[in-house]
């Protein structure tokens, strides 16, 4: 019986691991040991663009979290399956009689998960509003978040910071990841540091209790301490405490401190009023009756350029916004998008192209999860087909470029690598990974998957960049 287990084994280990695979150059191998990373927490597939056979091969069948590169499988699904001029848009309806610029009734805003609403472009969506004549709104705010089907996110559930941007749980209609940005300046010449939000609000209430103080920049003296304002439901209070120094210049700190509706709202009346608008309703969800139609229709920048800020600075909540837009290819013009409908739209689109990979796990497309899983080599054959694919160009210009920006912009900046890579990076507690291109001395093109799953992931990019430098040189 173990000799047929032994043989069941060796059988298998030769179908999933191809006896011509490279083993790790050795710069590679000792950046790993001397981290304390075994190889069997690593996950590698480089081959060059179009070959078949892999120039390095480790572990690269076996399902592993990479992290936000799993950023790349959702953007180019989303150029190829929604196409790169693909925008959304977002609807906003009169539920009342409108007459020479004054409504006497509701103004309703239908949002669609436009990832790209952000201060700028809510305020362009408000403008061209009131440019179309409408000026006097006597009734209420009404959000309509229908277009998006599954139960209400806990912002804390990953990780326990609920505050944090990068926690916003995905919304059709989502204003500017409803964050409120603290500016500290540091005024030497007062002796202390001047503290301003962005945008301002009367449900903010900003206690500065910092230090200014003149040693070595770091922002670990500053302790930010959130409470809701119990008796003033919808009200927070943010208390900076702590010392900041001088050396550390101007410093933002981002968060997500109210409801989306109740940040709509506010921002809503402080921006039509700079318009030389007027309304003083209150703000309620509701669903846009089917027998009105749009007096407004906003549309997003295209998703070519919505993808750059998703994988070049590695933006969660857009990648999930746009994860579940891909639902649209299922919902034959439905009235919502689901993840379930953007899971079976990407199994689809994978089937399109011949790529059946069984392990692929997705949750919500981003890579913030615990569970999400994808094997080196299918993550490999991914990049390899978006290479040639007609929206190569949009998909590389997203990238990372290392040394030079995105989240690659402080890596290896004076090596002979830089400006010769594109990489989509990814990081999670256990987890490093990355995935992408590197232009080698010989202007051969090759595609690198790198991913680690282990306690000690976090010292492994002396690994990654040894092989991303082992391939411009030695390749």
């Amino acid at each position: 019986m173990k000799s047929l287990l032994k043989i069941t084994w060796l059988l298998w280990g030769a179908l999933t691991f191809p006896a011509y695979a490279v083993d790790l150059p050795d710069t590679v191998r000792q950046a790993l040991k001397k981290t304390g990373i075994p190889e069997a927490a690593v996950g590698i597939y480089v081959r060059e663009v179009g070959a078949e056979r892999p120039l390095v091969s480790v572990n690269a069948d076996v399902p592993m979290n990479p992290a936000s590169v799993m950023k790349v499988v959702t953007t180019y699904a989303g150029l190829e399956m929604l196409g790169p001029s693909y925008t959304w848009r977002t609807k906003v309806y009169a539920n009342g009689n409108l007459e020479n610029g004054r409504l006497q009734g509701d103004l309703i805003i239908k949002g669609y998960g436009d990832p790209s609403l952000n201060l700028e472009n809510f305020w362009l969506l408000l403008r061209q509003l009131r440019q179309s004549g409408l000026k006097d709104i006597s009734g209420d705010l009404v959000l309509d978040y229908s277009y998006y089907s599954f139960p209400t996110e806990n912002p804390g559930a990953f990780d326990g910071k609920r505050y944090k941007t990068y926690n916003v749980a995905p919304e059709a209609l989502l204003v500017n990841y409803h964050t409120s940005t603290l500016h500290l300046f540091p005024e030497s010449q007062h002796g202390g540091v001047r503290v301003t939000a962005d945008p301002e609000s009367q449900l903010l209430n900003v206690q500065n209790h910092l230090k200014l103080t003149q040693k070595k920049c770091s922002t670990s003296g500053v302790r930010v301490n959130i409470r809701d304002d119990v008796p003033r439901p919808g009200h927070v209070t943010v208390m900076l405490e702590g010392d900041y120094s001088a050396h550390c210049g101007q410093t933002a700190y981002y968060l997500s401190l109210h409801e989306s509706s109740t940040y709509i709202h506010q921002l809503f009346s402080g921006l039509w009023k700079q318009l030389d608008g007027t309304f003083n309703g209150s703000v309620r969800h509701g669903v846009t009756s089917k027998t009105l139609n749009p007096i407004s229709v906003y549309h997003s920048p295209p998703l070519a350029e919505v993808i750059r800020g998703i994988n070049k600075f590695s933006n969660n909540v857009a990648a999930k916004q746009l994860f579940l837009s891909l639902g649209e290819t299922e919902s034959n013009g439905g009235e919502f998008v689901s993840p379930n409908l953007a899971r079976s739209g990407i199994r689809q689109w994978l089937f399109s192209k011949n790529m059946d990979f069984p392990e692929l796990v997705l949750e919500n497309g981003s890579g913030l999860s615990r569970i999400e899983r994808i094997s080196a080599r299918h993550l490999n054959d991914l990049l390899n087909a978006a290479y040639f694919s007609p929206t190569m160009p949009e998909f590389m210009a997203s990238l990372a470029v290392v040394g030079v920006d995105g989240t690659a912009r402080k890596r290896l900046k004076k090596s002979v690598v830089a400006q010769k890579a594109h990489i989509k990076t990814g990081t999670l507690k256990d987890v490093s990974a990355i995935a992408g291109y590197v232009l080698n001395h010989k202007k051969k093109r090759y595609v690198i998957v790198f991913i680690v799953n282990h306690p000690k992931s976090g010292g492994a990019r002396v690994a990654m960049d040894a092989l991303l430098e082992w391939l411009y040189i030695k390749t």
